[in-house]
């Protein structure tokens, strides 16, 4: 009875000292004892394709992304990020063929569908504002959180109607080039 006593004050002990860890280790007083990173590199090119999608249009976002990561004994770990990432519409004129275009009185140009080509998040612009019961899965409570927010970008570009501006500036952008070439009125189909 006693050694299990004794061995439940020292599991309280090691949790109470990590956690008290975890809040004393973001003070200024304790950044001089890190230290810093050294990183060496060797790249080399891979591969080199050929791209023909046209850009269209490109949303920013700021997001607060709050991730949680349940645990069964310890507390849930949680970090904060305050996020910015942006999100791309395009259209792939690699699937444009001749037989998409017709010539008459007006010229008709059959476009793919529009897209999201594109979604990231800016780490340059974005911060991790406060983790909390990382302990030693820190980097992966962080690199979680940024994974939730890169997919909220995606659908929040989506659920804005990026595809439907996509196809607006095609029609705005597109229309007045073929126009002054061809001399004739253009009309896009999807």
């Amino acid at each position: 009875m006693r050694s299990l006593t004794r061995f439940l004050f020292l599991v309280l002990l090691i949790i109470g000292l990590l956690t008290l860890w975890e809040y004393l280790r973001q003070w200024p007083l304790f950044s001089r004892f890190t230290q810093g990173n050294q990183a060496t590199q060797q790249l080399v090119l891979r591969e080199v394709t050929a791209l023909g999608k046209l850009e269209l249009v490109r949303y920013t976002f700021k997001d607060i992304v709050e991730h949680n990561q349940p645990r069964a004994i310890l507390p849930n770990a949680r970090a904060v990020l305050i996020v910015q990432g942006e999100a791309t519409g395009c259209i792939d004129l690699t699937h444009l063929t001749a037989a998409d275009v017709q010539t008459g009185d007006t010229i008709v140009v059959r476009l793919p569908k529009a897209e999201l080509c594109g979604w990231k998040i800016n780490h340059k612009q974005s911060r991790v504002y406060d983790t909390q019961f990382g302990f030693m899965d820190e980097s992966a409570l962080v690199s979680g959180a940024y994974t939730q927010a890169e997919e909220q970008i995606r659908q929040s570009a989506l659920n804005s109607g990026i595809l439907e501006q996509t196809r607006q500036n095609a029609d705005r952008i597109l229309r007045p080039v073929l126009e002054k070439v061809a001399g004739k009125p253009v009309k896009f189909r999807y």
